[in-house]
C-alpha cells in the first residue's frame, strides 16, 4: 500500500499519520456506491436536501478549533486567513441550503397544449454522481467540503472527491466530518466519499458511473482531465478552472486622482494568500512616466517572502518568474517572494509568454504612452476570470471601448476595485473563457454554480400522478 504524507509547509517536515492512497479498484467501488445512492438522494424532498447542507456546515463549525491548526501546519496560510475561509465555506453551504428551499429552484415550467390542458412540463433534475477534484490554495472553500461539493449536493448528486495531495490530513479529517454529518442528516449510503492519490483521480474521470466532473488547478492537469472526459465512450461535462492573469487597467486620470489608493490596493491584492489566488492581478496596465511604477515597486519590496502552499507550487513559481525575467525587466525580485516586472505595450504585444499565468506573488506592469494603445492590448489578452478597470468620470469614452473588449475576455469585470474579493451570492459569476475555465457559461461560486450539476428534462403528456413532485405543486 502506498501512503501520502502531509508536509509542514513551514519546516518541510513530514507529518504523521500517513494517509493511504486509494487504489483504482477502490475508487471504482466508491463510484458504484455513489451510483446506487443517486436515485434515493434525488428523491429526497428539497427540505431534506437543504438540511443536509446545513448539517455539513454545523459539523465544520463544531471542529474549527481542531481543524484550523492542522490546516495551518499543512498550508502556512495562518489562523486569521483560515478562520475567514472556513466562515466562507460554511456561509456558502447555508446560502445553497436557502437556495434549495426557493420555490423556483428547480425551474419548474408548464405550457398548455392546443386543447388548453397542461401538456408540457420542464424541470431540472440531478445529473448523477459527480467527481470533484479539490484545489490546493483553498483547503476549505474549494476543496473537500467546498463550493463544488456543496453545489453538487444541492443539485441532489452524490459526490466523490479527489483530495489534493497538498493537504491530505486536512482532507481526510474534513471527509470524515462531512460523511458523518450527511449520515446523521439521513443521506443515503454512498452519497459522499473522498479518495486520495493520482491513480484514483485518473480512475474517476473515466468511471462510467461518474456523470460530471469539476476541477480547480493547473492548466496542464485540467487539460488532461478535460481531454479524458471528452474521449470517454460517453463523454461527460468537465467544469475546469485552470489559470487566469486577471488584467488591471489604470487610466491616466485614475493614476492622478487616486495614486496612493491604487498603490495600497494593488499591494494588498497581489500579496493576499501570498499571491496564491486564482484572481491574483497578474497584469497591470498603467501610464508611463507617471511615477506609479516606482511607488508600486517600493511598496511591494517591503513585503517579505512567506512560505508557499507546497513544494510543487514553489517550483512552479520559480519557473514562472524565470520565464518572466527573460521576457521583461525585473523591478522587485524577492527570493521566493513578491516579484514585479516591467514592460511596454509594444513588447507585450510581441511576447505571448507575458500572457501566461505565473501562479504566486508575481505581476507584470505594462506601461503605455497613449491610452489609445489599450484596446489593442486588451484584445490580445487570453480569457480570464476577472478584468479590472480603474477610471474616472472623464474616461467614459475609453471605458466604453475597453468594456466592449473585456466583457468578451472575462466573467467578472471590476470597476475601481480589486479582483481578489470573490463574493458568494446569487449574482456572482466565477468563470471565463479558456484558459480561465473550460465552460465559460458556468460559474463555480455562488448559487448559479448548482446549474452545472442539473439537467433539464421536459415531460410531455404525462399523467399528473407520474410527474415529479415539484411539477405537481
Amino acid at each position: 500500500m502506498t501512503n501520502l504524507y502531509g508536509i509542514d509547509a513551514r519546516s518541510g517536515e513530514r507529518l504523521e499519520p500517513p494517509v493511504p492512497e486509494t487504489t483504482p479498484e477502490e475508487a471504482g467501488q466508491r463510484c458504484a456506491a455513489a451510483d446506487r445512492a443517486a436515485p434515493a438522494l434525488a428523491a429526497l424532498p428539497l427540505g431534506a436536501r437543504a438540511w443536509m447542507l446545513e448539517a455539513v456546515a454545523a459539523g465544520l463549525d463544531a471542529v474549527a478549533d481542531e481543524l484550523i491548526p492542522l490546516t495551518d501546519t499543512e498550508t502556512a496560510l495562518g489562523r486569521a486567513t483560515l478562520e475567514a475561509e472556513l466562515a466562507r465555506t460554511t456561509d456558502q453551504l447555508h446560502l445553497l441550503a436557502k437556495e434549495v428551499r426557493r420555490p423556483d429552484f428547480l425551474g419548474g415550467r408548464t405550457e398548455t397544449g392546443p386543447d388548453g390542458t397542461p401538456s408540457f412540463h420542464r424541470t431540472l433534475l440531478p445529473v448523477g454522481p459527480v467527481a470533484v477534484y479539490a484545489a490546493s490554495n483553498f483547503p476549505y472553500a474549494l476543496a473537500v467540503a467546498g463550493s463544488d461539493t456543496a453545489a453538487a449536493l444541492a443539485a441532489g448528486c452524490p459526490v466523490v472527491v479527489k483530495a489534493h495531495p497538498g493537504h491530505p490530513l486536512t482532507s481526510r479529517r474534513i471527509g470524515d466530518i462531512v460523511t458523518a454529518a450527511l449520515r446523521d442528516a439521513g443521506a443515503p449510503d454512498g452519497t459522499f466519499c473522498v479518495v486520495h492519490g493520482m491513480a484514483a483521480g485518473q480512475a474517476l474521470i473515466t468511471d462510467p458511473h461518474i456523470k460530471a466532473a469539476s476541477f480547480t488547478g493547473s492548466q496542464g492537469g485540467g487539460r488532461a482531465l478535460f481531454d479524458a472526459a471528452a474521449s470517454r465512450p460517453d463523454p461527460i461535462p468537465f467544469y475546469g478552472e485552470l489559470g487566469s492573469v486577471n488584467p488591471v487597467f489604470i487610466t491616466r486620470a485614475a493614476a492622478s486622482a487616486r495614486r496612493a489608493e491604487i498603490v495600497s490596493g494593488f499591494v494588498t491584492a497581489a500579496t493576499r494568500y501570498v499571491g496564491q489566488l486564482c484572481t491574483n492581478p497578474g497584469l497591470l496596465f498603467l501610464p508611463a512616466g507617471h511615477g506609479l511604477e516606482d511607488a508600486l515597486a517600493t511598496e511591494l519590496s517591503s513585503i517579505p517572502a512567506a512560505p508557499l502552499l507546497n513544494q510543487r507550487i514553489l517550483e512552479g513559481f520559480r519557473q514562472g518568474t524565470q520565464r518572466l525575467t527573460e521576457a521583461a525587466e525585473p523591478l522587485v525580485a524577492t527570493a521566493d517572494g513578491p516579484h514585479l516586472f516591467r514592460t511596454t505595450v509594444k513588447d507585450f504585444l510581441e511576447r505571448p509568454e507575458l500572457t501566461e499565468e505565473c501562479f504566486g506573488p508575481a505581476t507584470v506592469l505594462v506601461a503605455y504612452d497613449d491610452e489609445a494603445e489599450l484596446p489593442a492590448a486588451a484584445r490580445r489578452l487570453p480569457g480570464s476570470l476577472t478584468a479590472t478597470l480603474h477610471a474616472e468620470p472623464s474616461d467614459a469614452g475609453l471605458a466604453g471601448q475597453l468594456l466592449a473588449v473585456l466583457t468578451r475576455k472575462a466573467g467578472r469585470v471590476v470597476w475601481n476595485g480589486w479582483p481578489t474579493g470573490v463574493a458568494v451570492n446569487r449574482t456572482m459569476h466565477h468563470g471565463g473563457p479558456w484558459p480561465a475555465t473550460t465552460a465559460a457559461a458556468y460559474t463555480s461560486i455562488g448559487t448559479e454554480s448548482v446549474r452545472r450539476f442539473q439537467v433539464p428534462v421536459t415531460f410531455q403528456g404525462l399523467p399528473e400522478e407520474l410527474l415529479p413532485a415539484v411539477l405537481k405543486a
